[in-house]
């Protein structure tokens, strides 16, 4: 007997296995509603956070760049008038280290043993020289007695010019002795100088002899010492002990090599890649300096990276030929090689290296 439609036969086998596999009827057929569709799930952009990141890091290292620069100390030092030099190869620095006492307490003149001069001298003056070629940088020593011609002032000793007529007049002396047309100028002072030196941790240096200034009682001892910023002004200041017989030839050559390793460490990636130690640096040297008013803090670390070099040798270093150890006067001969030297981009002849 036939079923009828919609009856299952009599002896309908059972369901196969496969059967009971069939997929569960949908959720709203179970009598409640589906659930929402998930979001699929999105991945960090690490790329993206990193890229602004790196974006705001550079605007703020721009904003301190340019509040620093605009910062800096400036006076008109450079200036034009007939005669000046022409402009030859390389760029030239005039570097002044200043002993005004101005703006010092008592208790800091005493804790710098600064004296208390009633002029203004400058008994540090270099040149450094940045060549254009592959020749070294030069950083030249000029002196402090070295008896000058002063444009309309006849002859002076070097170190007085400025109180004559500021940084103007002992630019135009410079040239006018040198030859060298002066590019950029750049003034430090007492308190300054000892800033820098505790910004940056202190600066190693080796002292073969014990230092023991006659004028001011400061002893410093032989080996190699952690200068901090006291320490290195009676270093770079002093001539009346036995460990300089030269008196400024000596104290010139020690200013040097200490502006050498004060570079060094300022250029070191301890200091540029750790801000906590960068910018406090850049504060007490725009603090410290008075440049000229066309100079900028990219200049400043053209030249620094420059005087970087004398540590390791890759920096020449001399001092103006001079004919007795009184250092008054300079050996014409030898001296014009030095300067035509620095003029020309040329190695500087060995024999009117004077160290």
């Amino acid at each position: 007997m036939l079923p009828l439609p919609g009856q299952e036969p009599p002896n309908a086998p059972p369901p196969r296995r496969d059967d009971y596999r069939q997929p569960p009827p949908p959720a709203g057929d179970r009598g409640y509603p589906p659930p929402p569709p998930r979001r699929p799930r999105r991945r960090p952009r690490w790329g993206r956070r990193i890229g602004i990141t790196f974006l705001v890091l550079l605007l703020l290292l721009g904003v301190g760049f340019f509040w620093m620069d605009t910062s800096l100390n400036r006076i008109a030092a450079i200036e034009d008038y007939p005669g000046r030099p022409a402009a030859a190869a390389g760029t030239n620095w005039l570097i002044v280290g200043s002993d005004s006492r101005a703006g010092l307490t008592e208790e800091e003149k005493a804790k710098y043993n600064t004296g208390d001069p009633t002029s203004k001298l400058t008994d540090t003056i270099m040149v450094a020289h940045i060549p254009d070629n592959d020749t070294p940088a030069t950083l030249l020593s000029l002196p402090r007695d070295s008896r000058v011609e002063v444009p309309g002032h006849g002859t002076k000793q070097i170190n007085a010019v400025y109180a004559t007529g500021g940084a103007p007049l002992l630019v135009k002396t410079v040239e006018a002795n040198t030859g060298l047309r002066i590019d950029h100028y750049a003034e430090i002072s007492f308190l300054g100088f000892a800033g820098i030196v505790d910004a940056v941790g202190g600066v190693e240096i080796d002292i073969p002899q014990e230092m023991h200034d006659r004028e001011t009682g400061v002893t410093i001892p032989a080996g190699v010492q952690e200068l901090d910023g006291v320490q290195a002004l009676a270093f770079v200041r002093m001539r009346k002990s036995d460990a300089t017989p030269r008196s400024d030839l000596d104290r010139i050559v020690n200013q040097r090599k200490f502006i050498g390793a004060l570079a060094g460490e300022v250029a070191s990636p301890g200091t540029l890649l750790n801000p906590f130690t960068l910018f406090p640096v850049i504060g007490e040297m725009t603090d410290a300096l008075t440049v000229d008013e066309e100079d900028h803090l990219w200049h400043l670390a053209s030249l620094g990276f420059a005087m970087s070099g004398i540590s390791d040798g890759s920096t020449v270093t001399t001092t103006v030929p001079v004919t007795d150890p009184s250092a008054r006067n300079w050996d014409p001969g030898k001296s014009q090689q030095l300067f035509d030297a620095l003029r020309e981009d040329t190695p500087i002849p060995p024999d009117v290296i004077s160290n």
